[in-house]
Parts: C-alpha cells; structure tokens; sequence
C-alpha cells in the first residue's frame, strides 16, 4: 500500500482529504473541530503526528517528525461498534457469526440472535446492552421476531444495518459526551441529499423503519440522515477469528486516504482497540495515510468503491497511473488481436475508454466493468478451499486477465494459504510439482504487495510465512538427490531464515489473539528449532 509521495503530491493528497471530508465546512462546526483537536505546544511536541487544516481541503494528520517503519501513531477503543451492513448474521455481542435457524441461541428479552448466553459481549458497552435490549424487547415482532429462516438476504441486512445507527442515536441519550465526539465528525450530508438512490435507501430503509414501523417517532429524520452519513465516511470494518464489526474510533477517522498508504492498522479481538501504526519511514510533515479500499482491487472497482461509500474519486498516484505503479493489476487480455494489453486510456475518468496497446480495439468501462462483475461472480461461487476449483479458475481466466489482474491475484492468494493446509493437499501429501506451484504463487504474489503494500505490513508478513515452507522443503529434497550443492542450499536455507524473520518481526506486532499473531509465534518457533 504505502506510497512514496513527492512533494508536488502533497496537494493532491490534501484534494483526497477535502473530498473526504466534505469540502469547506460551516464556520461554527469547524471552530468546533479545531478547538476539540487544538493540542498545547508541549502535547503536540510528544505526539508523532499532528492535526493540519486548511479551509479548503478539511483537516488531516501529518508527521511531527521523520517516524521510522513500526512506530505506534494511534490506539483507541471504539466511540461506537456494531454489525457490518451484510445479509451476514452475526452475535450482537461479540460479532461473531450466527444462524437463523429455530435452535439458535437467542436474546430472552429481545429474541435478536446471540451466540450463547455467555457471550462475553451480553451486558457490555461494545456489545448487547441492557439498553439496547429493552428498546428491541418492545419491538419483537418487526425487529427480532423477523431474523427466521424465512428471511431474506436484504430483510436481515436491513435488520443489521439498523444496530449501529440505533447504538448511536441511544449514546445521544445515554453519554451526551461519547456522542458529542462522534456528532463532530464529517456526513457529507449536503453531498448524499443530491444522490437520490443513496438518499432514498436511507429515508426508506433506515429513516421510515425507525420513525414508523418502530414507532420512535421523536427522532428526528435530519438528525438519523446525519448519523448515516458519519457512518458512511468515517467508520472501520474490523474483525478478528471471525467476527466483523464495524467501528467508529476518536482520531483514526482523521487520517486521509491514500491507495498506498503509509500506515497499516489492525484491532484487537477483544477490547476492539484499533492500533495504527506507520508501515514505512514517513518524512517529517508528510500527510499519515490509510487506505479506504482493499490493496488487491483494480482501479475501476477501487474508485467506484471510494465514491460509493465516501463520496470521493480518488486521484492519488497509483489511481493516476494505467498501470498502476508498474504493477498491471487491471490489465486484461486485447480479445481482438490477442498479443495486446487493454487498460484505461486514463484511469481518472471513470467512464472512459479502455485501449489496446497494441492495435486500435477499444471498450468502454462499463463493458468492462460487466466483465470483471462475471469474472467475479466466477470467483467467489468456488469454495474457498477447493483447490482444483481455483487452479481450474487460473486456467479459464490466463487468455482473459493479464497474469498480474487483481482477480487472477486473488485466486493466487487463495491458493498461497490453502496449499499446505487442506486434507489431501497436506504438506506431507504434496507433490513436487503441487508444492513449487505454491512457492510461485507466493513469489508472484510478494512481487506485487512489495509495490502496492511494502514493509510492515500484514499481508506482506503472511505471504512470507506461506513462502518459507515451500523453499525449505523443496531445498533439502533438491540437496538430498543431488540437484543443488551444499552452497546453494546454504542461500536457500538464508532466504527460510530471512523470510521467517521477516514474517515474525511483522506478525507478532499483531493482537495477541489473532490469528496473525498466532503465525508470528510459529515463525518464531521455527527460527528457534533452526537455532536462529
């Protein structure tokens, strides 16, 4: 992710912050803002970052000084978490996954599904509370009574996205403080009125639902408008060891967003504290980055994703770039002549034509787009482990998607962690072949997240744990008959090493608890037993 920015960048990072924020905002609430993040000269010394603003282009984190790869930036409980907008269920207490089915756990005062009576989340501030309870409780029969079997995917994503917003709206009531430090952040309100589908879902679905079926007729529509829309912009979606959640945090909304960014943060299994930490070297007074979309998408999909949920086109180098920093992650195959590659004459115009470099064929981006939609419809219809599923994908797609296409990336990336791990596709059970098909994976996969997503970095860590045991096992059984010398088996076996350090120095800053953590201890291990 990370991005080197030059200095003539800056502004266009800034223009990302002030899409992101809404554009100049009104005297009153900005005086607001700068006196709730105002900071005494000694604090603003001690932080490693500091808020700027400007009236053009809102506000933003910068560097106080040069902050080297690992620093901690920010950690933070949540002001307010709740179930992610998905036709998922999930506990309302700890987010982990549930079913609709008649013997599902389920709340007595309420009847809102739970994992069990003791979930740790039941009575708690981040989860299910009394409050909370008492509201649904009066509500049965067009709340909880509705999440049955019979339900359909959009009824319960309704349902869910319903929680957080109403968890916001009881903090108004219940901690008048807590929800002053959210009212404070930026909806886009005015932006949302002008696009009619996104506003119409809201009236209708959120809005009506609230004030009409539940009858809570003193809130008022402006107000629950205001909160969706800070929720849209500002929240994170978090999860560990299979919960999801999404959250809102004090000052992790501030950082603006950048498809390289130069931070990476994770969020602890239980206390849901976000730890946001610089991924690379950031110079002193450089904007602090995170990124919005996921690293491993195109750029057509990438941006409308952004402008969908935060009301912004991103412009930052890699979405300027057709070929996205050398890396081709878009690139389909020309079906006209077959030898040429197809990408966006300018990525920055959404809508505009995609051309072949190496004869006059042309699409237009929504050709395209419906295209990648199939593809991916191809994609996530195999089931995650299904081994023969995913190579058969790689095969279908090789004269469709250029070797590099985020897509193809994906099923790569599938194919990294279930090799090794899957009955039958055991390490023990592999082939030679099955196991330097995954050591090329893992390579071609790192060559890209080296670009998109360098240094510390989660993904990074985990596709270098992946890569470690393929070189080791397909290294002694080279040596053993013969094949390399003792030399060359002395480099590979430093490359296991380099790898594993790697991978453990970035995964053991990971929660305790997680499952990445969990990976770092192993790699941790296993340089132990090789007496590293």
């Amino acid at each position: 992710m990370p991005g080197r920015k030059k200095n003539h960048h800056k502004n266009n990072n800034n223009s990302r912050a002030r899409h992101q924020r809404g554009g100049q905002q009104s005297k009153d609430k900005q005086e607001q803002q700068e006196k709730e993040h105002s900071t005494s000269p000694t604090e603003e010394k001690e932080l490693p970052y500091r808020v700027e603003h400007s009236h053009i282009y809102g506000r933003y984190l910068v560097a106080n000084r040069q902050l080297e790869a690992g620093e901690t930036l920010i950690r933070e409980e949540p002001l307010a978490i709740g179930p992610c907008v998905s036709g998922d269920p999930v506990c309302l207490g700890c987010y982990q996954p549930v079913f609709l089915k008649p013997d599902q756990y389920r709340c007595p005062g309420c009847a809102w599904p739970l994992c069990g009576s003791k979930c740790a989340g039941l009575k708690h501030r981040h989860g299910h509370t009394e409050t909370e309870c008492q509201l649904y409780g009066e509500r049965r029969a067009v709340a909880g009574e509705l999440l049955t079997e019979r339900a359909g995917p959009a009824e319960v994503r309704d349902l869910y996205e319903l929680v957080m917003i109403v968890r916001i709206l009881l903090l108004r009531q219940h901690d008048p403080e807590q929800f002053a430090l959210i009212a404070r952040m930026e909806s886009h309100t005015e932006e949302r009125r002008q696009n009619a589908v996104l506003w119409r879902h809201y009236e209708e679905k959120v809005v009506q639902r609230l004030r009409v079926t539940w009858q809570l007729e003193d809130l008022e529509a402006e107000q629950v408008h205001e909160v969706c829309g800070i929720l849209d912009v500002n929240c994170f979606e978090i999860g560990q060891n299979g919960a999801k959640a999404r959250t809102l945090y004090p000052s992790a909304f501030l950082l603006a967003h950048d498809c390289t960014p130069n931070t990476a943060h994770t969020d602890d299994p239980r206390s849901f504290e976000i730890l946001l930490r610089t991924s690379r070297r950031v110079r002193e007074r450089e904007a602090l980055t995170l990124s919005y979309a996921y690293t491993l998408q195109g750029t057509l999909k990438r941006r409308a994703f952004m402008h969908e949920g935060k009301l912004f086109w991103c412009c930052c180098r890699r979405c300027s770039d057709p070929r996205e920093l050398g890396t081709d992650c878009s690139a389909l195959v020309c079906a006209t002549c077959r030898t040429g590659s197809m990408r966006a004459v300018d990525p920055l115009q959404q809508s505009g034509d995609w051309a072949c470099d190496r004869c006059a064929h042309k699409m237009g981006a929504t050709e395209v787009e419906r295209q990648l939609d199939r593809i991916n419809n191809d994609l996530e219809d195999i089931d995650v482990h299904d081994i023969p599923g995913l190579e058969n994908f790689l095969l279908r797609y090789r004269d469709v998607l250029r070797p590099n296409h985020y897509l193809l990336l994906s099923a790569k990336y599938s194919l990294c962690q279930i090799y090794g791990r899957t009955e039958g596709y055991l390490l023990p059970q592999m082939s030679p072949e099955d196991i330097a098909r995954k050591e090329s994976y893992c390579r071609e996969f790192l060559e890209i997240v080296d670009v998109l997503d360098p240094g510390l970095t989660r993904l990074r860590g985990l596709i270098m744990y992946e890569l470690h045991a393929p070189v080791m096992v397909l290294a002694q059984s080279a040596f053993q008959s013969g094949q390399i010398s003792r030399q060359e088996f002395q480099r590979r076996l430093k490359e296991v090493v380099k790898l594993l350090q790697v991978s453990r120095d970035i995964l053991l800053m990971e929660p305790e608890g997680s499952t990445e953590n969990a990976m770092g201890q192993a790699a941790a291990d296993a340089l132990s037993k090789m007496g590293c």
